[in-house]
């Protein structure tokens, strides 16, 4: 992998990270279609510790909050207390994370050999994309991520885990489950992001496992250059994502899956 490929796919992990459109998809396609080789999966830590970086820093506030609520809400658990909205949150987080670890351990393997094809991203891009369309014409939805119930969180976890499958968009569907339980878009990108912090963190620790029994060399420089390049990136795209979202909606992301899917298709000949 060059340099010209190493800055071209950080920039496409930590810009597609967060928006709906999938960064999966995004980075299959270029081995796919342009005959790239492989980014390696030192590479792939190093991006996902880019992101994973960029979300922590912009809600770092968030994060020290909840953490304090969520430890001063143990005794409460135990027994059986309300407890703040800043726990409630934490809790969310952590509850809302299950399916997809559950789903993950169960199907990885089966997914990875079975729907990596650019068909199948393709599909995925244009049946979610619709469904994005259809939930970005709510307009009165008034509820905030604080105030996501148990069967709420539950919702939006297992629509996480259907993220599994490439071109889904983990992002998308998050945010599309919270709009339809009556979320704000803003609110249901807020959580979306949120949710995004121990996926990324579970995804990256499996990669550093498979990346320790692994005896391919690692070239250092590129794997600086890439986590630097995604943490940038992600940053600026989640600063911008939270301040236009309310304003624009999520149509231009619907248009460019559709694109996108469209495109893909005919590329393979269908």
């Amino acid at each position: 992998m060059d340099w010209l490929q190493t800055i071209l796919l950080a920039l496409i992990q930590g810009l597609t990270e967060f928006l709906p459109i999938s960064s999966s998809a995004h980075l299959i396609l270029p081995a796919q279609l342009l005959g790239w080789s492989d980014q390696g999966l030192a590479f792939d830590v190093a991006v996902h510790v880019g992101s994973l970086v960029a979300v922590v820093i912009y809600f770092r506030t968030e994060l020290r909050t909840m953490t304090t609520a969520w430890f001063q809400s143990l005794p409460s658990v135990m027994n059986d207390t309300p407890f703040g909205a800043d726990a409630k949150l934490a809790w969310a987080v952590l509850l809302g994370t299950i399916p997809v670890g559950i789903f993950g351990l169960l199907f990885k393997s089966f997914i990875e050999n079975n729907f990596r094809s650019t068909f199948v991203i393709a599909i995925t891009t244009i049946t979610f994309g619709l469904l994005l369309w259809f939930v970005d014409q709510k307009k009165n939805n008034t509820r905030d991520e604080y105030s996501l119930r148990f069967k709420d969180v539950m919702i939006v976890g297992f629509a996480q885990a259907i993220a599994l499958i490439p071109g889904t968009s983990r992002s998308g569907i998050t945010m599309t489950a919270g709009v339809m339980l009556g979320l704000t878009k803003v609110a249901a990108t807020r959580f979306s992001f949120l949710l995004s912090i121990p996926v990324i963190f579970l995804a990256g620790g499996f990669l550093v496992l498979e990346l320790l029994q692994s005896s391919a060399p690692v070239d250092w420089p590129k794997i600086a250059i890439g986590a630097g390049v995604a943490t940038l990136s992600a940053y600026a795209c989640i600063s911008l994502f939270l301040s236009l979202i309310e304003r624009i909606g999520f149509l231009p992301f619907v248009i460019y899956r559709m694109l996108l899917g469209v495109l893909l298709l005919l590329i393979i000949g269908i």
